[in-house]
Protein backbone atom coordinates (compact mmCIF):
# COMPACT_ATOMS: atom_id res chain seq x y z
CA UNK A 1 0.00 0.00 0.00
CA UNK A 2 1.36 3.22 -1.09
CA UNK A 3 0.03 7.16 0.23
CA UNK A 4 0.56 9.31 -3.05
CA UNK A 5 0.24 13.41 -3.18
CA UNK A 6 -0.49 15.18 -6.37
CA UNK A 7 0.85 18.99 -6.46
CA UNK A 8 -1.14 21.19 -7.97
CA UNK A 9 0.47 23.85 -10.10
CA UNK A 10 -1.25 27.03 -10.84
CA UNK A 11 0.00 30.28 -12.38
CA UNK A 12 -0.43 32.06 -9.10
CA UNK A 13 2.13 32.27 -6.48
CA UNK A 14 2.00 30.13 -2.87
CA UNK A 15 3.58 28.97 0.11
CA UNK A 16 4.78 25.23 0.12
CA UNK A 17 6.53 23.56 2.56
CA UNK A 18 7.72 20.01 1.98
CA UNK A 19 8.15 17.28 4.69
CA UNK A 20 8.59 13.14 4.24
CA UNK A 21 6.44 10.65 5.17
CA UNK A 22 6.82 6.73 5.32
CA UNK A 23 5.25 4.29 2.49
CA UNK A 24 4.41 0.52 3.33
CA UNK A 25 5.67 -2.23 2.28
CA UNK A 26 9.21 0.26 1.39
CA UNK A 27 11.11 1.73 3.77
CA UNK A 28 11.43 5.11 1.99
CA UNK A 29 11.30 8.78 2.21
CA UNK A 30 8.65 10.64 -0.30
CA UNK A 31 8.17 14.21 -0.58
CA UNK A 32 4.89 15.78 -0.98
CA UNK A 33 3.77 19.65 -0.82
CA UNK A 34 0.96 21.06 1.10
CA UNK A 35 -0.67 24.27 -0.17
CA UNK A 36 -0.35 26.58 3.36
CA UNK A 37 -0.66 30.65 1.87
CA UNK A 38 -0.61 32.52 -1.37
CA UNK A 39 3.37 33.33 -1.76
CA UNK A 40 6.38 30.69 -2.27
CA UNK A 41 8.67 30.48 0.23
CA UNK A 42 12.47 30.44 -0.58
CA UNK A 43 15.43 29.40 1.72
CA UNK A 44 17.65 32.19 -0.12
CA UNK A 45 16.75 35.47 2.18
CA UNK A 46 19.47 38.60 1.06
CA UNK A 47 20.29 40.29 3.98
CA UNK A 48 21.03 43.97 2.70
CA UNK A 49 19.26 46.30 -0.25
CA UNK A 50 21.80 46.09 -2.23
CA UNK A 51 22.10 41.90 -2.80
CA UNK A 52 17.92 42.59 -4.19
CA UNK A 53 18.90 45.30 -6.53
CA UNK A 54 22.03 43.54 -7.74
CA UNK A 55 19.54 40.45 -7.99
CA UNK A 56 17.20 42.49 -10.54
CA UNK A 57 20.03 43.47 -11.99
CA UNK A 58 19.82 47.62 -11.06
CA UNK A 59 21.37 50.56 -8.93
CA UNK A 60 19.74 52.11 -6.21
CA UNK A 61 18.02 55.47 -7.22
CA UNK A 62 16.04 53.56 -10.32
CA UNK A 63 12.68 54.51 -10.71
CA UNK A 64 9.48 52.20 -10.64
CA UNK A 65 9.40 51.93 -14.46
CA UNK A 66 12.76 50.49 -14.29
CA UNK A 67 11.86 48.08 -11.41
CA UNK A 68 8.92 46.93 -13.41
CA UNK A 69 10.56 46.29 -16.69
CA UNK A 70 13.38 44.70 -15.11
CA UNK A 71 11.35 42.61 -13.31
CA UNK A 72 9.23 41.82 -16.88
CA UNK A 73 12.64 40.73 -18.13
CA UNK A 74 13.54 38.29 -15.49
CA UNK A 75 10.23 36.57 -15.18
CA UNK A 76 10.30 36.07 -19.05
CA UNK A 77 13.83 34.13 -18.50
CA UNK A 78 13.50 32.28 -15.68
CA UNK A 79 9.09 31.64 -15.28
CA UNK A 80 8.50 28.03 -14.98
CA UNK A 81 5.64 28.54 -17.27
CA UNK A 82 7.16 30.45 -19.41
CA UNK A 83 8.77 27.53 -21.56
CA UNK A 84 12.21 29.05 -21.78
CA UNK A 85 15.26 26.69 -21.52
CA UNK A 86 16.77 29.21 -18.34
CA UNK A 87 13.20 28.74 -16.44
CA UNK A 88 14.02 27.31 -13.00
CA UNK A 89 11.22 27.91 -10.17
CA UNK A 90 13.79 28.86 -6.93
CA UNK A 91 15.52 31.45 -9.05
CA UNK A 92 12.37 33.31 -10.02
CA UNK A 93 11.26 32.82 -6.38
CA UNK A 94 14.36 34.69 -5.39
CA UNK A 95 13.49 37.71 -8.39
CA UNK A 96 9.86 37.84 -6.80
CA UNK A 97 10.98 38.50 -3.44
CA UNK A 98 13.64 40.85 -4.55
CA UNK A 99 10.76 42.73 -6.71
CA UNK A 100 8.42 42.99 -3.79
CA UNK A 101 11.38 44.41 -1.51
CA UNK A 102 13.12 46.77 -3.94
CA UNK A 103 9.51 48.47 -5.26
CA UNK A 104 8.74 49.00 -1.26
CA UNK A 105 12.20 50.56 -0.95
CA UNK A 106 11.67 52.88 -4.25
CA UNK A 107 7.85 53.91 -3.05
CA UNK A 108 9.50 55.12 -0.03
CA UNK A 109 12.57 57.22 -1.36
CA UNK A 110 10.28 58.66 -3.52
CA UNK A 111 7.40 59.59 -0.33
CA UNK A 112 10.55 60.75 1.54
CA UNK A 113 11.90 63.10 -1.34
CA UNK A 114 8.42 64.90 -1.59
CA UNK A 115 8.37 65.22 1.75
CA UNK A 116 11.58 67.14 2.25
CA UNK A 117 10.62 68.84 -1.36
CA UNK A 118 7.54 70.42 0.79
CA UNK A 119 9.42 71.35 3.52
CA UNK A 120 11.87 72.96 1.51
CA UNK A 121 9.81 74.99 -0.68
CA UNK A 122 7.86 76.21 3.12
CA UNK A 123 11.29 77.05 4.40
CA UNK A 124 11.66 79.11 1.12
CA UNK A 125 8.53 80.79 0.92
CA UNK A 126 9.00 81.71 4.97
CA UNK A 127 12.50 83.15 4.84
CA UNK A 128 13.20 86.30 5.54
CA UNK A 129 13.43 89.02 2.67
CA UNK A 130 16.34 91.48 2.45
CA UNK A 131 15.14 95.18 1.94
CA UNK A 132 17.56 97.30 0.82
CA UNK A 133 17.62 94.03 -2.43
CA UNK A 134 14.02 95.31 -3.17
CA UNK A 135 14.87 98.43 -4.74
CA UNK A 136 17.19 99.74 -8.03
CA UNK A 137 16.45 95.96 -9.37
CA UNK A 138 18.76 94.57 -6.95
CA UNK A 139 21.67 95.91 -8.63
CA UNK A 140 24.47 97.57 -6.14
CA UNK A 141 26.07 97.22 -2.56
CA UNK A 142 27.03 99.49 -0.42
CA UNK A 143 24.93 102.15 1.11
CA UNK A 144 21.54 103.14 -0.68
CA UNK A 145 23.07 106.37 -2.02
CA UNK A 146 25.98 104.19 -3.31
CA UNK A 147 23.66 101.91 -5.11
CA UNK A 148 21.06 103.90 -6.15
CA UNK A 149 24.64 105.70 -8.77
CA UNK A 150 25.16 102.21 -9.36
CA UNK A 151 21.61 101.84 -10.73
CA UNK A 152 21.44 104.68 -13.04
CA UNK A 153 24.71 103.58 -14.41
CA UNK A 154 23.93 100.54 -14.93
CA UNK A 155 20.25 102.03 -16.32
CA UNK A 156 22.68 104.31 -18.85
CA UNK A 157 24.77 101.68 -20.24
CA UNK A 158 21.28 99.34 -20.73
CA UNK A 159 19.88 102.18 -23.28
CA UNK A 160 23.09 102.56 -24.71
CA UNK A 161 23.13 99.11 -25.71
CA UNK A 162 19.80 98.96 -26.83
CA UNK A 163 20.44 101.89 -29.03
CA UNK A 164 23.42 100.08 -30.81
CA UNK A 165 20.96 96.96 -31.10
CA UNK A 166 18.30 99.31 -32.50
CA UNK A 167 20.77 100.80 -35.35
CA UNK A 168 22.04 97.30 -35.91
CA UNK A 169 18.60 95.87 -36.93
CA UNK A 170 17.83 99.22 -38.77
CA UNK A 171 20.59 99.23 -40.54
CA UNK A 172 20.54 95.51 -41.04
CA UNK A 173 17.05 95.84 -42.53
CA UNK A 174 18.39 98.99 -44.94
CA UNK A 175 21.13 96.49 -46.25
CA UNK A 176 18.26 93.85 -47.00
CA UNK A 177 16.02 96.03 -48.59
CA UNK A 178 18.75 97.78 -50.61
CA UNK A 179 20.14 94.37 -51.90
CA UNK A 180 16.41 93.86 -52.82
CA UNK A 181 16.46 96.79 -54.77
CA UNK A 182 19.32 96.05 -56.29
CA UNK A 183 18.19 92.77 -57.51
CA UNK A 184 14.90 94.03 -58.90
CA UNK A 185 16.93 96.60 -60.78
CA UNK A 186 19.32 94.00 -62.23
CA UNK A 187 16.05 91.94 -63.10
CA UNK A 188 14.32 95.08 -64.52
CA UNK A 189 17.33 96.15 -66.86
CA UNK A 190 17.85 92.47 -68.10
CA UNK A 191 14.14 93.07 -69.00
CA UNK A 192 14.85 96.00 -70.75
CA UNK A 193 18.13 94.97 -73.01
CA UNK A 194 15.46 91.95 -74.12
CA UNK A 195 12.79 93.92 -74.98
CA UNK A 196 14.94 96.16 -76.83
CA UNK A 197 17.07 93.18 -78.23
CA UNK A 198 13.41 91.47 -79.47
CA UNK A 199 12.68 94.80 -81.17
CA UNK A 200 15.54 95.68 -82.58
CA UNK A 201 15.65 91.94 -83.97
CA UNK A 202 11.63 93.06 -85.38
CA UNK A 203 12.81 96.17 -87.17
CA UNK A 204 15.89 94.50 -89.11
CA UNK A 205 13.22 91.67 -90.17
CA UNK A 206 10.74 94.09 -91.50
CA UNK A 207 13.87 96.20 -93.39
CA UNK A 208 15.09 93.24 -94.28
CA UNK A 209 11.63 91.89 -95.87
CA UNK A 210 10.76 95.74 -97.37
CA UNK A 211 14.02 95.33 -99.10
CA UNK A 212 12.99 92.13 -100.52
CA UNK A 213 9.82 93.61 -102.18
CA UNK A 214 7.58 91.25 -99.66
CA UNK A 215 4.84 94.06 -98.54
CA UNK A 216 4.61 95.47 -102.64
CA UNK A 217 1.51 93.71 -103.34
CA UNK A 218 -0.44 94.98 -100.16
CA UNK A 219 -3.69 96.74 -101.14
CA UNK A 220 -2.98 99.48 -99.24
CA UNK A 221 0.52 100.28 -99.99
CA UNK A 222 1.57 103.76 -99.51
CA UNK A 223 -1.23 104.97 -97.94
CA UNK A 224 -1.99 105.89 -94.41
CA UNK A 225 -3.97 103.84 -91.43
CA UNK A 226 -7.69 104.49 -91.85
CA UNK A 227 -8.92 105.28 -88.25
CA UNK A 228 -11.95 103.32 -87.82
CA UNK A 229 -12.52 103.56 -84.16
CA UNK A 230 -13.01 106.89 -82.42
CA UNK A 231 -13.38 105.81 -78.92
CA UNK A 232 -10.67 107.18 -76.55
CA UNK A 233 -10.43 104.08 -74.65
CA UNK A 234 -8.88 101.71 -77.43
CA UNK A 235 -5.27 102.13 -78.05
CA UNK A 236 -5.19 103.26 -81.60
CA UNK A 237 -1.47 101.10 -82.64
CA UNK A 238 -3.24 97.70 -81.57
CA UNK A 239 -6.63 98.30 -82.84
CA UNK A 240 -5.06 98.77 -86.57
CA UNK A 241 -2.77 96.10 -85.79
CA UNK A 242 -5.80 94.17 -84.91
CA UNK A 243 -7.42 94.96 -88.01
CA UNK A 244 -4.43 94.71 -90.45
CA UNK A 245 -4.44 90.97 -88.91
CA UNK A 246 -8.20 90.32 -89.84
CA UNK A 247 -8.61 91.65 -93.14
CA UNK A 248 -5.35 89.20 -94.19
CA UNK A 249 -7.25 86.20 -93.09
CA UNK A 250 -5.01 86.16 -89.10
CA UNK A 251 -8.03 85.28 -87.39
CA UNK A 252 -8.52 82.50 -83.82
CA UNK A 253 -10.37 79.72 -84.81
CA UNK A 254 -12.86 80.45 -82.52
CA UNK A 255 -13.82 83.51 -83.94
CA UNK A 256 -14.05 81.97 -87.70
CA UNK A 257 -16.34 79.34 -85.91
CA UNK A 258 -18.64 81.92 -84.24
CA UNK A 259 -18.89 83.91 -87.47
CA UNK A 260 -19.60 80.39 -89.30
CA UNK A 261 -22.48 78.82 -87.10
CA UNK A 262 -24.36 82.36 -87.27
CA UNK A 263 -24.24 82.76 -91.21
CA UNK A 264 -25.43 79.53 -90.89
CA UNK A 265 -28.43 79.43 -88.54
CA UNK A 266 -29.15 82.79 -90.45
CA UNK A 267 -29.36 80.67 -94.00
CA UNK A 268 -31.36 78.01 -92.59
CA UNK A 269 -33.81 79.51 -90.85
CA UNK A 270 -34.38 82.03 -94.25
CA UNK A 271 -34.76 78.87 -96.22
CA UNK A 272 -37.30 77.26 -94.06
CA UNK A 273 -39.97 80.15 -94.32
CA UNK A 274 -39.46 80.72 -97.59
CA UNK A 275 -40.01 77.30 -98.21
CA UNK A 276 -43.09 77.79 -96.06
CA UNK A 277 -44.45 80.82 -97.90
CA UNK A 278 -43.49 79.05 -100.94
CA UNK A 279 -46.00 76.37 -100.25
CA UNK A 280 -48.61 78.89 -99.20
CA UNK A 281 -51.94 77.94 -97.87
CA UNK A 282 -54.48 75.90 -97.79
CA UNK A 283 -52.15 73.18 -97.07
CA UNK A 284 -53.10 69.71 -99.17
CA UNK A 285 -51.96 66.66 -98.97
CA UNK A 286 -49.08 66.84 -101.55
CA UNK A 287 -47.86 70.71 -100.23
CA UNK A 288 -47.87 68.45 -96.31
CA UNK A 289 -45.55 65.52 -97.63
CA UNK A 290 -43.03 68.52 -99.15
CA UNK A 291 -43.30 70.76 -95.89
CA UNK A 292 -42.61 67.36 -93.72
CA UNK A 293 -39.36 66.67 -96.24
CA UNK A 294 -38.23 70.42 -95.95
CA UNK A 295 -38.70 69.88 -91.69
CA UNK A 296 -36.49 66.58 -92.04
CA UNK A 297 -34.10 67.91 -93.96
CA UNK A 298 -33.46 71.22 -91.88
CA UNK A 299 -33.48 68.73 -88.36
CA UNK A 300 -30.01 67.09 -90.35
CA UNK A 301 -28.67 70.45 -91.06
CA UNK A 302 -29.47 71.34 -87.44
CA UNK A 303 -27.38 68.18 -85.90
CA UNK A 304 -24.54 69.13 -87.93
CA UNK A 305 -24.89 72.65 -86.30
CA UNK A 306 -25.10 71.75 -83.31
CA UNK A 307 -22.32 69.30 -83.40
CA UNK A 308 -20.22 72.59 -84.85
CA UNK A 309 -21.62 74.14 -81.65
CA UNK A 310 -19.92 71.56 -79.46
CA UNK A 311 -16.23 71.63 -80.91
CA UNK A 312 -16.65 75.58 -80.81
CA UNK A 313 -17.21 75.17 -76.91
CA UNK A 314 -13.84 73.38 -76.49
CA UNK A 315 -11.66 75.76 -78.12
CA UNK A 316 -13.76 79.26 -77.29
CA UNK A 317 -11.41 80.77 -74.38
CA UNK A 318 -14.00 82.89 -72.54
CA UNK A 319 -16.85 81.21 -70.65
CA UNK A 320 -19.13 83.42 -71.24
CA UNK A 321 -18.37 82.93 -75.60
CA UNK A 322 -19.94 79.64 -74.80
CA UNK A 323 -22.98 78.56 -77.55
CA UNK A 324 -26.08 76.78 -76.62
CA UNK A 325 -27.68 74.06 -78.92
CA UNK A 326 -30.22 75.11 -81.35
CA UNK A 327 -33.73 73.74 -81.39
CA UNK A 328 -34.98 72.04 -84.33
CA UNK A 329 -38.58 72.08 -83.59
CA UNK A 330 -38.85 75.32 -82.04
CA UNK A 331 -37.29 76.95 -84.80
CA UNK A 332 -39.48 75.10 -87.25
CA UNK A 333 -43.18 76.26 -85.14
CA UNK A 334 -40.93 79.83 -84.99
CA UNK A 335 -40.60 79.42 -89.02
CA UNK A 336 -44.52 78.73 -89.35
CA UNK A 337 -45.71 81.47 -87.22
CA UNK A 338 -43.66 84.12 -89.46
CA UNK A 339 -45.19 82.53 -92.00
CA UNK A 340 -49.07 83.19 -90.78
CA UNK A 341 -47.95 86.77 -89.45
CA UNK A 342 -46.52 87.29 -93.59
CA UNK A 343 -49.66 85.75 -95.18
CA UNK A 344 -51.57 88.00 -92.78
CA UNK A 345 -50.41 90.65 -93.96
CA UNK A 346 -50.20 89.82 -97.80
CA UNK A 347 -54.14 89.14 -97.38
CA UNK A 348 -54.49 92.69 -95.51
CA UNK A 349 -52.36 94.62 -98.45
CA UNK A 350 -54.86 92.82 -100.78
CA UNK A 351 -57.61 93.80 -99.43
CA UNK A 352 -56.48 97.31 -99.08
CA UNK A 353 -56.05 97.42 -102.73
CA UNK A 354 -58.73 95.91 -103.62
CA UNK A 355 -61.32 98.79 -101.52
CA UNK A 356 -58.90 101.44 -103.35
CA UNK A 357 -59.50 99.89 -106.77
CA UNK A 358 -63.29 99.63 -106.02
CA UNK A 359 -63.11 103.45 -104.79
CA UNK A 360 -61.06 104.72 -107.80
CA UNK A 361 -63.91 102.97 -110.15
CA UNK A 362 -66.59 104.38 -108.63
CA UNK A 363 -64.52 108.03 -108.36
CA UNK A 364 -63.97 107.62 -112.44
CA UNK A 365 -67.97 106.70 -112.64
CA UNK A 366 -68.93 110.05 -110.54
CA UNK A 367 -66.28 112.03 -112.28
CA UNK A 368 -67.58 110.93 -115.73
CA UNK A 369 -71.31 111.23 -114.97
CA UNK A 370 -70.51 114.71 -113.89
CA UNK A 371 -68.92 116.04 -117.32
CA UNK A 372 -71.23 114.33 -119.39
CA UNK A 373 -74.17 116.55 -117.16
CA UNK A 374 -72.46 119.80 -117.74
CA UNK A 375 -71.64 118.87 -121.66
CA UNK A 376 -75.47 118.51 -121.90
CA UNK A 377 -76.28 121.75 -120.54
CA UNK A 378 -73.88 123.86 -122.25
Amino acid sequence: MKWFCVVLRRKIQCHVGAYSTLVLKKEEQVAYYRICGHRQLSDYKPKKIKDFYMLLKLQEGCSLDDVRNSYRDLAKKYHPDSGSLTADSATFVQIDEAYRVVLNDVAEKMKSNEKEEEEEDKCKSVAPQHRQYLSFEGIGFGTPSQREKQYMQFRVDRASEQVMEYRKQKMESQFATSNAMLAKNVKQSKKVKITQAIERLVEDLIQESMAKGDFDNLSGKGKPLQKISDCPHIDPMTHNLNRILIDNGYQPEWILIQKEIRETIEKLRKDLVASRNKLGDPMTPHKTKLWNEVCEQFIENIKELNKRINYFNLIVPILSRQMVHFNASKEIAHAQELCEVQMKKTRAEENTREIKHECGREFDFKTSFLKWINLILK
